[in-house]
């Protein structure tokens, strides 16, 4: 818990158990009428619930007890612990999905035998044995992988309230009891294959809205543990002294060697280096620091050690806002539900009042024994199967994944594609996204002044020295007294005069009229008594960059370049490929802030992005993309990772999206156009249980075979 200087109190906790938006609602809005607490916030992708208030500080136990009594875990909130819980939770969901699907696929053996027979043909013992062995899987499996759902209900139920889970549990259970009292009463049906079946599909759909809370979970973590760790803290006797990141203070005084990162945001009070702000910009090239200069938490110190004064503690940095707007993305991403996780909810309590309004119908009106009239309502349950409803996503998904994979393209998150479909603006980073993030030598230079440059640059690794160095490939000079000079460059000797190889300002004193004006990247080459030889580098765009852009402008798709480079530089790669909209030297909250004007003016936005700069914004667009070459945060944070030096399967991406929404829109008519023809003659008791066990499978295999439409047609 902390307390800031104007004496407002946060509490942040994880919170377990809560499956659905409808259980954010009961917390936020239970710890929302607790008097003085002015914010109550759970993020259902990292199960991050933070409370803001005022007053007695104890109160924090009180508002744990609430959120216990609605029936949901509390533990402190830990990096640590928070993975631990995930990975263990991933297992159980595995294995209950793994208990599940192979009883579903033992019993379906068996109800073939039980469907494609009579008594009569079978004999009255072996469908009673082939029943109780129906059974024999069923329950065992019922009662295991069913945990996932028995155990949320049930919370739910002593905390006064219902969830998502407690109608699913009903409809397990009423299956299997009636099916166990049809088995010892020696009744021709039983339902044992249907409720495994239901059980199965319901596991899917909660496995695949784990693994797409993980991965945001699995972001959010690993940058929280950045701003843990110590930093050197510079006494007035001049001594260092350890302490912790989180007790470092605005004002203190912390050196940082070369190879470190900076603990916390602060500015420069001694010293000269380069520094890796591609955290911040998403600029590959270091930059330069002397006194005075700003630098960032989580930044590299690259060349040498620098004493900077604290400006904000670790809760304040860059670092620190860059967490809370991807936890505010991704709250904001949560609330995109899944088709068929809509059409579930509405499933459960239709269909189960309609099958109890059949038995009472039936019973008391109809004239009809309570067994029969129990059995239309169980047909009734067995007819609106979800089955086709729960395989209209998951079987176009599957297809569409393995279709972007052999493309090499990656699908993380399950309502990706969804998402996808809808959007008209693509962002753009433009260093490792559009352009390789590799730069190369360009033009022609003479053979001499490349040799000296590439002879002093080997001894760099610099970025643009690397990229001079690996341009050329005769014998290297040897070189006396190599020196770097951080923020400047090299310097050398050679046969008795002085080298230098970096800066204009630093190597030539004015510019070779020869060279015209540059504005990208470049190095100079000074030799005493000779004129400074000029070296034009460039980060190359990717092949087909300009291609794609031009496609998805045809497809209603605007492009937009969102950058932490230089202005002038941004400017001019978005007039080579077409782009008019462009914005250069944003930080990560400033490209936060353009991404949710855009979202306000009512845009569906992609984001593709490669930096943890561009996580923020990776999180919070509808949908995000990320190349293979993206750090691991970038490609956490994104729904979408794509491999190779192509820019395509952006494109291809939206084209699959847009087909694949397509056949789950045509799927969902399918399942609602059966169920509209099938509940009726249920009702009705025209139809007999295994007339609606065929007519339940018929409908998921037409499903299936529409949704294969997607594998065969060309895009």
């Amino acid at each position: 818990m902390q307390q800031d200087k104007e004496g407002q109190n946060r509490l942040t906790v994880l919170v377990s158990g809560a499956t659905c938006a409808g259980c954010i609602q009961k917390i936020e809005s239970r710890l929302a009428r607790e008097p003085d607490v002015s914010e109550a916030r759970l993020n259902f992708s990292t199960r991050r619930l933070s409370i803001e208030w005022r007053g007695n500080t104890a109160r924090s136990n009180d508002f744990v007890k609430a959120v216990k009594a609605l029936g949901y875990g509390v533990l402190p909130f830990d990096a640590g612990a928070a993975r631990q819980e995930s990975e263990n939770e991933e297992k159980f969901l595995l294995l209950c999905l793994g208990v599940a699907g192979f009883a579903m696929g033992n019993i379906m053996m068996i109800s073939v035998g039980l469907w494609a027979s009579d008594a009569e043909t079978m004999g009255l013992a072996t469908r009673d044995l082939m029943h109780w062995i129906s059974a024999l899987i069923a329950l065992p499996a019922i009662a295991f992988s069913g945990r996932v759902f028995f155990r949320s209900a049930f919370k739910a139920l002593l905390g006064g309230h219902t969830n998502m889970d407690v109608p699913i549990s009903l409809a397990l259970l009423l299956a299997s009891g009636m099916s166990l009292f049809e088995t010892f009463h020696h009744g021709e049906h039983v339902y044992f294959d249907s409720a495994v079946m239901l059980m199965f599909f319901l596991l899917v759909g909660r496995y695949l809205d784990f693994r797409a809370r993980k991965n945001a979970r699995s972001t959010a973590t690993d940058l929280l543990s950045t701003l843990s760790g110590f930093a050197n803290v510079l006494q007035d006797d001049g001594s260092l002294k350890t302490v912790p990141i989180r007790s470092v203070a605005e004002g203190m005084r912390v050196r940082v060697n070369a190879g470190d990162k900076f603990p916390v945001d602060g500015h420069v009070i001694e010293g000269s280096s380069l520094v890796d702000t591609s955290l911040v910009t998403g600029e590959s090239l270091p930059r330069d620091v002397e006194k005075g200069s700003d630098v960032y938490a989580g930044t590299m110190n690259l060349s040498a050690p620098l004493t900077i004064e604290v400006a904000k503690a670790a809760e304040d940095s860059l670092l620190a806002d860059i967490v809370r707007l991807m936890e505010k993305a991704g709250q904001g991403q949560a609330q995109y539900v899944r088709l068929a996780d809509r059409a579930a909810r509405l499933y459960t309590p239709v269909v189960h009042t309609l099958a109890g309004l059949a038995f009472f119908g039936w019973w008391l009106i109809g004239g009809l024994d309570w067994q029969s009239a129990l059995m239309i309502a169980i047909t009734v349950l067995i007819i609106t199967c979800p089955c086709a409803l729960g395989l209209a996503v998951p079987v176009v998904q599957v297809l569409a994944s393995g279709r972007l994979m052999k493309g090499g393209i990656l699908l993380k998150s399950g309502d990706a594609l969804e998402r996808l479909s809808g959007v008209d603006m693509a962002l753009f980073d433009k260093t490792g996204t559009l352009t390789l993030g590799r730069p190369q030598l360009e033009g022609i230079y003479p053979p001499e002044a490349l040799q000296m440059a590439a002879s002093i640059a080997s001894h760099s690794t610099h970025p643009l020295s690397k990229a001079l160095a690996a341009h050329y490939e005769g014998p290297l000079l040897p070189l006396e007294d190599v020196h770097e000079h951080p923020g400047q460059g090299l310097s050398a000797a050679y046969e008795g005069k002085a080298v230098r190889l970096g800066r204009r300002d630093w190597c030539a004193s004015e510019q070779n009229p020869d060279d015209p004006a540059h504005s990208g990247l470049e190095l100079w080459l000074s030799v005493e008594g000779q004129r400074p030889q000029r070296f034009i580098l460039s980060d190359q765009p990717r092949e087909d960059a300009r291609s794609v852009i031009e496609r998805l402008q045809a497809q209603g798709v605007e492009p937009v370049l969102l950058s932490g480079d230089r202005d002038e530089i941004v400017q001019a790669v978005a007039k080579n490929m077409g782009i008019s909209q462009a914005y250069g030297g944003k930080t990560p909250p400033e490209k936060f802030e353009i991404l949710e004007g855009f979202k306000a003016q009512g845009h569906k936005v992609l984001m593709i992005g490669d930096g943890l700069n561009d996580a923020p914004v990776l999180a919070g667009a509808d949908v995000s993309m990320a190349p293979g070459s993206a750090i691991d945060m970038a490609q956490n944070a994104a729904d979408i990772v794509f491999m190779g030096d192509r820019l395509s399967p952006v494109y291809e991406s939206l084209s699959i999206a847009r087909h694949s929404q397509s056949l789950v829109k045509q799927n969902f008519a399918l399942a609602v156009a059966y169920n509209m023809v099938a509940i009726p003659l249920a009702l009705g008791g025209f139809v007999t249980p295994l007339i609606a066990a065929l007519a339940m499978s018929g409908s998921s295999l037409l499903v299936i075979a529409n949704s294969f439409r997607l594998k065969w047609t060309s895009l």
